[in-house]
């Protein structure tokens, strides 16, 4: 399947750092799958800054560097990271922002928003995305909180239900 936005908004990887297109006062940098969840949501955060397309699965993980080398680069005044709840990959793509701040070594103007069972746009904070990458935490979370986790995972995750056998 050909993506038809493939031609109107370019590609992390695919882009120069240095690009005219990237020098903008927001670039979002979108889970390139959002079109074909929610193409209204799409179409609006189209409509919030320059648009670019990555996917950590299709493409290596080099969006750590790479996102650094575009704002050192071209200076947006804001970036944007726009992801899938639930996504191993696409966290990748929400630490890759985190990350390019630790790079860079300057508090960067940033905002994390994940789309939540392809419905519900949410911000989340950026120290959420850090606990995300250390499971030791995140099991410390479990453990404190379980109830609400196994609640949560419940109402989102098909790999959850199955594994406890839960029927959807």
């Amino acid at each position: 399947m050909t993506c038809q936005y493939s031609l109107t908004h370019p590609w992390v990887l695919s882009t120069w750092v240095k690009s005219p297109i990237l020098n903008t006062d927001r670039l979002v940098i979108v889970s390139a799958c959002l079109p074909y969840i929610n193409r209204e949501l799409f179409e609006k955060i189209s409509n919030e800054g320059t648009v670019i397309f990555a996917c950590p699965e299709r493409e290596p993980a080099m969006h750590y560097g790479k996102i650094a080398s575009i704002i050192r680069s071209s200076g947006p005044k804001e970036v944007w990271v726009v992801t899938v709840d639930g996504s191993p990959h696409c966290l990748a793509l929400q630490a890759a922002l985190n990350e390019a701040e630790y790079i860079l070594g300057e508090r960067l103007n940033k905002r994390h928003f994940v789309l939540v069972d392809g419905r519900e746009l949410i911000e989340v904070d950026p120290d959420a995305v850090r606990a995300a990458r250390y499971i030791s935490i995140v099991n410390e979370l479990l453990r404190r909180n379980r109830d609400f986790v196994i609640n949560e995972l419940g109402k989102h995750s098909l790999e959850f239900r199955r594994a406890h056998g839960i029927k959807t």
